[in-house]
Formats: C-alpha cells, structure tokens, sequence
C-alpha cells in the first residue's frame, strides 16, 4: 500500500489483480484452484484433490500440493499490481492430502523491501483440519504491471 492509498483501495486493486491474473492463468483453472479470498499481501486459495491428481501411494501428489501453494504465493505478492515472480521456495509436506478432500491455501506476506519478499503459505485440509503443507516463498520484483497501465508503468 502507497502512503496515498487507502485500505478500502488497496483491497480493490488486490481484487481487480486477482481477477486479471486468474483470467489468464491456465494452470490454476485446469488444477480447479478458486480464489476464496484475495487482499493486500495476502490470499486464500482452495483446490479440490481429484481422482487424476494423487499419485501411486493415493494421496495427492507433492507437486500439485505445491503449486497450490505456489499460486496463492503468486497472488499475494503480485497484489499491489506490480509484477512479482518467485525467486526460491521451500516447502515441508506435514500431512497427505487425500482424495476428494478440499485443500486450503492461506498465503501472507512476511516482508516486503525494495524487490524482494518473504511470504509464507500454509495449506490445510478441509476434511481433516490438518496442516498438509507449510510453504516459504521469497519474492522479486521485475518491470511492469499485471494490469498495465494502472501506474503509468510500461507492461512487461
């Protein structure tokens, strides 16, 4: 948030970004992920464990659990509308997440200085109430904007 940027539209710009970001971005809709919630430096994203997403022990695969984790990472920091990708993650698998189950990933930002950023993600299971999956992700800023034009920022 600028220091001429109220609250009320800092949550609007966190949602109009969401809302473009998602527009394009495949790999969410194919997984099923949905936005349950969306605000300045954070997220909530849900997805569903599909028959086709666990793997030969039954649970859902590490790599999908990830990428949930990784997409509320990336709608998090790319909140305030300026271009954002990862720069290294980490991820601890605490509890499988298991077929027709709903996952919950709740991401926050942790710091934000200059290009960088430290943002933590914990996935949960709706079934169980278990911590599936905690998630660190660092941040960096690139050039432009999601939606261009916004800030007076040429688009990436």
């Amino acid at each position: 948030m600028t220091k001429h940027t109220t609250p009320a539209e800092a949550q609007a710009l966190a949602e109009a970004v969401a809302a473009a970001m998602f527009a394009r971005d495949r790999a969410a809709n194919a997984l099923g992920i949905k936005i349950e919630r969306v605000g300045p430096g954070v997220s909530h994203l849900s997805m569903p464990v599909r028959g086709d997403m666990v793997n030969g022990h039954h649970i859902c695969h590490g790599g999908l659990i990830f990428a949930l984790a990784d997409t509320a990472f990336a709608y998090a920091c790319n909140s305030d509308n300026r271009n954002t990708v990862a720069s290294a993650c980490h991820i601890d698998f605490l509890a499988p997440g298991m077929e027709n189950d709903t996952l919950d990933a709740a991401a926050v930002e942790r710091s934000q200085s200059g290009r960088t950023g430290v943002y933590d993600v914990t996935v949960t299971s709706r079934q169980s109430g278990k911590t599936v999956a905690l998630f660190r992700g660092k941040s960096y800023r690139i050039a432009g904007e999601v939606i261009a034009g916004l800030a007076g920022e040429p688009a990436a």
